[in-house]
């Protein structure tokens, strides 16, 4: 069966007809930018802090195979058991044999992305395998059978009475609780004696340091370290791009990560993992899930520079004002749009065109992305494979037709006016014209450059070529 692809626009304009969600996400995601800037000014070393962090990833990702491999004999040393996943089904397979052979039947786990891209929970659940999300964003997702919006704030586009809702379903609180204090303190209620009692624990991860077989993972919450210590076997996983060379390394990343995400200047908890716990036992699965294909790919390599902070998805017009849901992937925003298209190119091929180009997601990007470039190199891409969508493939095709005729164009210029004035709406706004859809056909202007140019300068050429002879 074909896949259909992920039909962006029609989904966030279900998004922009929620006044008030789409008025708080928006609100909520600049107050995000707005903070980021103002740490960004406290730092006068900020831009000197990005060319590091982006020549580190690159130096890294021009050598992943030595530092992998260094990274797995320094974790060895330490007692960790190392795995590889090629996909995101040898990944599941891989978690689900380590809980069967210690008898594992319920799993607690902080935010990974990892995890969400491989469909984990879908896999581990048939196979009677309960497993809790301890974040409060992602267990609020969880409990609703929706994926995360954001990287960092999964649950960023519900407000206060959603959550009360979906909590008075799932714990019998009260549905008109307003109060995020006594909403949370009811997560906290519900997580803590299924942590207590959980046979085993999960975490992402941020960074894998090569030189020290160690791990970082960042979290305001506290909830990853208790996934990771409360049960004796801790599972690990991590995508392979996120190794950095040293541990002096994390001096760069941990002041541009927590800043370029949430406008802190450093994650409440900053945990360094260098081994099981006394009588536990410590699993890290490193996975590849298309990222060797990647870093393949000569025009879009560089985004496996990533550090998942969502810096561009905060500032990004179009991600502000149609929310995550409706990239209809993992990974939304700028960067979801430039990532997913190398997982399935045409189930996400609308998703590069979701972009004003503005530039600004390039200008945060703590890694120096070159996010709106690659959209660009994206659309070029996806229209040689023929996967732009019929309507726009011949609007597209009939408009290079009309540019590339000077003529025909400046008469289809002057025609325009009389076509606004007298043809029937339906004839100008309909399925063949989505411009059309939230918005009125702009008029032209009375005097175009061209005529402009013929009536005055080629006019006064003429005059001075005669007055020479």
């Amino acid at each position: 069966m074909k896949v259909k692809p992920v039909n962006h626009a029609r989904a966030a304009e279900e998004f922009l007809d929620d006044a008030p969600h789409l008025t708080f996400h928006d609100e909520r995601l600049w107050d995000m930018r707005q903070k980021r800037d103002q740490q960004m000014h406290l730092l006068p070393e900020w831009q000197e802090l990005r060319s590091r962090a982006s020549a580190i990833k690159e130096h890294t990702l021009a050598n992943l195979p030595e530092y992998l491999e260094q990274f797995e004999a320094n974790a060895k040393k330490n007692g960790i058991h190392v795995h590889w996943a090629a996909d995101g089904a040898e990944h599941n397979r891989i978690v689900g044999e380590i809980l069967e052979k210690h008898g594992a039947k319920s799993l607690i786990k902080s935010k990974s992305m990892v995890t969400e891209e491989c469909d984990m929970r879908a896999y581990l659940e048939p196979r009677g395998v309960t497993v809790t999300e301890t974040d409060l964003g992602e267990r609020i997702q969880q409990l609703d059978g929706q994926m995360p919006s954001h990287i960092v704030v999964p649950a960023v586009h519900k407000l206060v009475p959603d959550v009360a809702k979906i909590f008075a379903k799932n714990y019998n609180t009260d549905p008109n609780d307003d109060s995020p204090q006594s909403l949370a303190e009811s997560q906290r209620m519900a997580a803590r004696p299924v942590i207590l009692t959980a046979d085993a624990g999960m975490t992402g991860g941020n960074f894998l340091v090569a030189e020290t077989g160690t791990f970082v993972v960042c979290t305001n919450e506290g909830n990853a370290d208790l996934s990771a210590t409360v049960p004796n076997l801790h599972i690990a996983t991590l995508g392979i791009e996120r190794i950095v060379p040293r541990m002096a390394d994390m001096g760069v990343f941990i002041r541009l990560l927590s800043r370029s995400a949430l406008g802190s200047p450093i994650t409440q908890y900053t945990t360094h993992f260098r081994g099981p716990q006394k009588g536990g036992e410590m699993h890290i699965v490193l996975v590849d899930n298309g990222r060797s294909a990647r870093l393949g790919m000569e025009e879009f390599w560089t985004s496996l520079k990533c550090i998942r902070c969502g810096a561009c998805m905060n500032t990004c017009p179009v991600y502000r004002r149609s929310g995550g849901l409706s990239y209809g992937a993992v990974y939304s925003g700028p960067i979801g749009a430039i990532i997913d298209p190398t997982f399935n190119e045409r189930k996400y091929s609308t998703l590069p065109f979701a972009s004003t180009m503005n530039g600004s997601c390039t200008n945060v990007c703590p890694v120096k992305i070159n996010i709106h470039e690659q959209l660009y190199k994206w659309r070029r891409v996806l229209a040689e494979h023929h996967e732009l969508p019929f309507v726009k493939r011949e609007i597209m095709h009939m408009a290079g037709k009309l540019m590339g005729q000077p003529t025909l164009y400046r008469t289809a210029i002057n025609g325009t006016e009389v076509a606004l004035s007298t043809l029937p709406r339906f004839v100008l706004y309909n399925w063949l014209n989505p411009w059309g859809k939230h918005r009125e056909l702009p008029h032209p202007v009375k005097q175009t450059f061209h005529s402009w140019y013929k009536k005055n300068r080629l006019k006064d050429k003429k005059e001075s070529q005669g007055g020479k002879a």
